[in-house]
């Protein structure tokens, strides 16, 4: 038998080590994917900004050539036709370009906002149940609503506003450098890195602002989605107002940071504004002062206005889409901080799909923990044979439903081997092996769906009528046809439409549909009354032939003539037998079946034994 590593449990995620850069690499390879649109996209803009760029010269020369002077007295006279068609055909240049770099580009954003959206939920279903027993489902639906909503902001703002604003801004500097005197590229590139500067310097402080923001809404949302799927137990408790104070506390103080983000946007406006103002006037000054000495003409004082207004207006905003860039990163570092989760549980290079022949399960001296310092199975060593049903029974945190998890391979054990007709299940693909195992769970959980929806889930490609023949056989078709909907009735947020009876049936039949080779019931009548439990027993027997079976059961009676019956006392095997054998050693299974004996002579008006599962609080 070869040997495997421990397990470990998962560490946790790096929250916030990420930094902006390290989030631009990992977003880049999925936008380079479309490197030629990326280039055509980058030529179009770089077009655009020269027919801009062109319109204010084309301006110059038409007022030039319109201005009375000395040299041409007859200017007023004479329609300079090319130079108009010139200015139109510049300014239709400009918008063209402009609309064919966001149509070439369009597909760039949002086949990377869907790939990324994608591989998320991919690796989320991918993570170990640790993982998802820990996560907090409001915040983290929250962090991917915003992450993909932030790349698809950063590729705008970046494409759309950044890149053509600093095109436009080289192409100005430079043709100022060469027509003009060299103060006037002085000012501008002066301004110009001093906006930045102040605009880079303020807006790296408010991005704290923004990050508590980010944190206290999901810990907000967090709260609110759990209290409404919650929503009975707050109702049962009478404690509307109690969950109202606790959002409203959340509330609070996300309110107290967005109004500190907030204020602290008009320290950022108010300084931008000073710097361009500041600018503008020295220019037009220097061009004002050239008009007067000769050395510039009208033409070329409307020029240099026309180059400041042009870009005033993006560098106006050049805060506004910095701030957002910083944001859409804070964004989107969550979201991929997700994706540097850790995968406890994953298939090995070398895996292959399971080969099941009779479906033979063994256990061998298997020891568990969900946690270092609380141990859960103690070399635990048995063996369920092909086409044979083993139960196990025991009090409550004994580890009966961490078998069916380690089963499952949900974790990775920490010594031993489970394996299934000799295939170590660390040796094959997860997906293999899930497929060959079917499970009634004890505690059902139904996607707010249609009935036909939730019973088809055991296998999606099922047809009608087999939907209707696994009903059948699991005693829910009549029920079905008396609702108005029948198999098209929603069952609601986790099927709480349904009783607890009805949902354990739902899952009997989308087990049966499903068709394993090898089946857990995990207490599977355990939410039936009396008359159905009898109904479902016999049917999970009669589908139990020549399948191997897992059974935890709490109920004896249930399990009575199961071939193998194990007794579980704090994570080890005590006992071993048959029903017949455990009752004539008269040891710990023989005392559990005369207390549910006792119990079944008590009046029907009792509380029937709860059921149980101890991994709930364990994990």
């Amino acid at each position: 038998m070869r040997r495997h590593p421990v397990s470990s449990p998962e560490p946790p995620a790096n929250q916030g080590t990420r930094n902006d850069w390290v989030t631009l690499k990992t977003l880049f390879p999925y936008l380079w994917a479309y490197k030629w649109r990326m280039l055509l996209a980058l030529t179009f803009l770089v077009g655009a900004k020269l027919a801009n760029v062109g319109v204010p010269i084309v301006l110059k020369k038409l007022v030039d050539h319109m201005t009375i002077s000395a040299d041409n007295p007859r200017a007023l006279l004479v329609l300079p036709v090319g130079i108009l068609v010139a200015y139109g055909l510049l300014r239709l240049c400009t918008t063209m370009f402009t609309e064919l770099r966001e149509f070439v580009f369009a597909k760039v954003t949002q086949s990377a906002v869907r790939t990324v959206a994608l591989q998320v939920f991919r690796h989320l279903h991918a993570l170990s149940l640790r993982f998802h027993l820990n996560r907090q489902t409001g915040g983290m639906t929250r962090d991917i609503e915003r992450g993909t909503r932030g790349i698809s902001s950063l590729v705008s703002y970046t494409l759309y506003s950044i890149l053509p604003t600093l095109v436009e801004i080289s192409l100005v500097i430079g043709y100022l450098v060469l027509h003009y005197d060299v103060w006037f590229a002085a000012i501008t590139f002066g301004a110009l890195i001093v906006y930045i500067a102040y605009t880079v310097a303020v807006t790296e402080w408010r991005t704290g602002f923004r990050r508590t923001m980010n944190d206290l809404d999901s810990k907000a949302n967090t709260r609110a989605i759990d209290s409404l799927i919650n929503y009975e137990t707050v109702k049962y408790f009478g404690n509307e107002e109690y969950e109202a104070r606790r959002y409203d506390k959340s509330l609070q103080n996300w309110e107290t940071a967005a109004v500190k983000s907030q204020t602290s946007l008009s320290l950022l406006n108010t300084g931008q504004s000073f710097i361009i103002a500041v600018a503008v006037t020295l220019i037009l000054w220097r061009a004002t002062q050239g008009v007067i000495d000769g050395t510039m003409t009208l033409g070329d004082l409307v020029l240099v206005n026309a180059f400041m207004i042009q870009l005033y207006i993006p560098l106006n905003f050049l805060g506004v889409i910095y701030r957002e860039i910083k944001q859409s990163l804070a964004d989107m570092e969550r979201l991929f901080t997700l994706l540097d989760q850790h995968k406890e549980v994953a298939d090995r290079p070398e895996a292959k799909p399971i080969e099941i022949k009779g479906a033979e399960v063994r256990f061998e001296h298997v020891d568990f923990s969900y946690e270092t310092k609380r141990q859960i199975l103690f070399d635990v060593d048995f063996s369920i044979p092909a086409g044979t049903t083993t139960a196990v029974v025991g009090h409550s945190g004994s580890g009966k439903s961490t078998l069916s998890r380690l089963l499952f391979r949900f974790y990775d054990i920490n010594k031993g081997s489970i394996t299934i007709d000799g295939q170590d299940l660390r040796d094959v693909t997860q997906v293999s092996l899930r497929k060959s195992i079917g499970i009634v769970p004890q505690d059902t959980v139904l996607f707010n769906d249609t009935i036909a929806y939730n019973i088809a889930y055991g296998r999606p490609d099922a047809g009608k009528d087999e939907i209707i023949a696994a009903a059948k056989a699991a005693y829910i078709h009549d029920f079905i046809e008396s609702l108005p909907d029948g198999y098209d009735t929603k069952v609601g947020e986790r099927g709480l439409k349904l009783s607890g009876g009805e949902k354990q049936r739902v899952a009997i039949a989308r087990t049966l549909l499903k068709d394993p080779a090898i089946l857990i019931f995990d207490e599977a009548t355990s939410a039936l009354d009396s008359k159905s439990e009898q109904a479902i027993q016999a049917q999970l027997k009669e589908i139990a032939k020549d399948r191997t079976t897992l059974v935890i059961a709490h109920r004896l009676s249930t399990i009575a003539d199961a071939a193998q019956i194990l007794v579980l006392d704090h994570g080890r095997i005590i006992e071993r037998g048959t029903h017949g054998q455990l009752l004539a050693a008269n040891g710990a299974y023989a005392q559990m079946w005369e207390r549910q004996q006792a119990r079944q002579e008590v009046p029907a008006s009792s509380p029937r034994p709860d059921s149980e599962d101890e991994e709930s609080a364990a994990a």
